[in-house]
C-alpha cells in the first residue's frame, strides 16, 4: 500500500481581493491540475524556458489538460538575456496567438527569469490576466515567485521596467529542486539567509547550522523554503508596493544589482544569487567600516557565505568589476534611488537591517575602493 504524502505547508498571503496561497512541499505539483481547474480558467498558457521545459514542462501540461483546460506553450532562452524587450514582445505576441484571454491563466514555470518575465507579460496582455507561478529554482521559491514584482531588464539597470503584479496561486514543489546544478542551489541559499540578516537573528544561526543540510535536500530544505516564505509574506501583507518596510528585502540587492550589470547580465560569470551573496557581504562590510555595526558580525556574515562556496568579495567577480567608479555609475540607476541621492539597506547587526537613504557617494566609494583591495 502505497503511504499517504505529506501535506503541504500553506502560507496565506493575505492580500484582500488579491489574497493567495503559497503551497510548499514536495509534489504539491500533483495538485496543480486541480487548484488552477478551480480558479475558472478555460485555457491556461505555460510560460517556460528551454531548460526547465525538457525537464517539467510535459508534467505540467498533462496535469493541467487532465483539469480540462486548454494549453499553450511559451518557450525563452534561459538566462538573465531572456528578461528584455524582445523576449517580452515575442511571449506577449504568442500570447496573443494563443488566444489566451482575459479570464485565463498564465503559468509561469521557470525560475526567477521566467517568473519576472512571463509575470510581466501577464500584468499587461489586456490590461491583466491571471497567473500562477511554479518556482524551480530554490531562488525564486523563496523570494521572486512572491509578492507580485515581475519586469524585465533595461540598458539602464535591472528590473527597471515592470509592475506589481500578485499571482493568484504559487506552488512550491520542492522535489523540483533536486534535478538544479549546486551552483543554482547555492545562488538561491544567498536569498535564504538574508531573511535571517533582515530581522530573524535566530534563523541567521540555524542557517549557520544548517545550510549545508538545506543544500544537500531533504526536510531540512523544505523548512528553510517555509520560513523564508513566510517571513516574505509577512512583510508583502504589511507594504505591498515597496513604500516603506518592504525595502528591507532588498538587502544586498544595490551593490548586487550594479555588479550584475557590470558583467553585462551574463550568467557565465555571475548569476543574481552569487551578485546577491556579495552584496550581502558588502552591505555589512560597508555597515562595519560607517560605525554601524561590528566589524566580527560583517566577518560573520561572509564567513558564513563562504563556508558554503558562495562569492563574497569583488575580487571574486569573474573577469573583473571594472572600477569602483563603475558600480557607483551603476548604482546610480537603482530603483531605490530619490531625488539623485543613494538609499542602501545596511545593518546595525545581524537580524538589524534598516533603510539608509541619502547616503554620501563619497562614502560609498571610498569603501568601495578599499574593498577592492580587500
Amino acid at each position: 500500500m502505497t503511504a499517504p504524502m505529506p501535506q503541504p505547508e500553506i502560507v496565506h498571503v493575505a492580500l484582500g481581493d488579491r489574497a493567495y496561497d503559497i503551497l510548499i512541499g514536495r509534489h504539491v505539483l500533483d495538485a496543480a491540475g486541480a487548484r488552477l481547474g478551480a480558479l475558472g480558467a478555460r485555457a491556461a498558457a505555460l510560460v517556460t524556458d528551454e531548460t526547465v521545459s525538457g525537464l517539467h514542462a510535459d508534467a505540467v501540461a498533462s496535469r493541467l489538460e487532465r483539469a480540462g483546460l486548454r494549453g499553450v506553450r511559451v518557450t525563452v532562452p534561459p538566462g538573465e538575456g531572456s528578461k528584455a524587450m524582445p523576449q517580452l514582445e515575442r511571449v506577449l505576441n504568442e500570447l496573443l496567438e494563443g488566444r489566451i484571454e482575459r479570464g485565463d491563466i498564465v503559468v509561469a514555470l521557470g525560475g526567477g527569469v521566467v517568473g519576472d518575465l512571463a509575470g510581466f507579460a501577464a500584468a499587461t496582455l489586456r490590461r491583466g490576466v491571471r497567473l500562477v507561478q511554479i518556482p524551480t529554482t530554490l531562488l525564486a521559491q523563496v523570494d521572486s515567485s512572491v509578492g507580485g514584482k515581475t519586469g524585465i531588464n533595461a540598458p539602464a539597470g535591472k528590473n527597471l521596467i515592470g509592475a506589481f503584479h500578485q499571482p493568484s496561486l504559487v506552488l512550491a514543489d520542492t522535489a523540483l529542486l533536486d534535478t538544479l546544478p549546486a551552483r543554482e542551489l547555492r545562488a538561491g541559499y544567498a536569498e535564504v539567509v538574508k531573511y535571517g540578516l533582515i530581522d530573524d537573528p535566530a534563523f541567521f544561526s540555524w542557517c549557520e547550522e544548517n545550510g549545508a543540510a538545506v543544500l544537500a535536500g531533504g526536510d531540512v530544505r523544505d523548512h528553510a523554503v517555509a520560513v523564508s516564505c513566510r517571513a516574505k509574506a509577512a512583510v508583502v501583507v504589511e507594504d505591498e508596493r515597496e513604500e516603506g518596510r518592504r525595502a528591507l528585502l532588498n538587502l544586498g540587492h544595490t551593490f548586487g544589482h550594479a555588479l550584475e550589470r557590470i558583467v553585462g547580465y551574463d550568467g557565465t560569470r555571475l548569476v543574481h544569487g552569487e551578485a546577491v551573496a556579495i552584496g550581502l557581504a558588502l552591505a555589512f562590510g560597508f555597515s562595519a567600516a560607517m560605525g554601524l555595526c561590528d566589524r566580527d558580525e560583517a566577518e560573520r556574515v561572509a564567513r558564513h557565505l563562504a563556508s558554503l562556496g558562495l562569492p563574497t568579495r569583488l575580487a571574486d567577480v569573474p573577469g573583473g568589476f571594472g572600477s569602483p567608479e563603475a558600480i557607483l555609475d551603476a548604482m546610480a540607476q537603482d530603483k531605490k534611488v530619490k531625488a539623485g541621492r543613494l538609499t542602501f539597506i545596511l545593518a546595525r547587526g545581524i537580524g538589524r537591517s534598516f533603510v539608509a537613504e541619502g547616503v554620501p557617494a563619497e562614502e560609498v566609494l571610498s569603501f568601495l575602493r578599499d574593498a577592492e583591495r580587500a
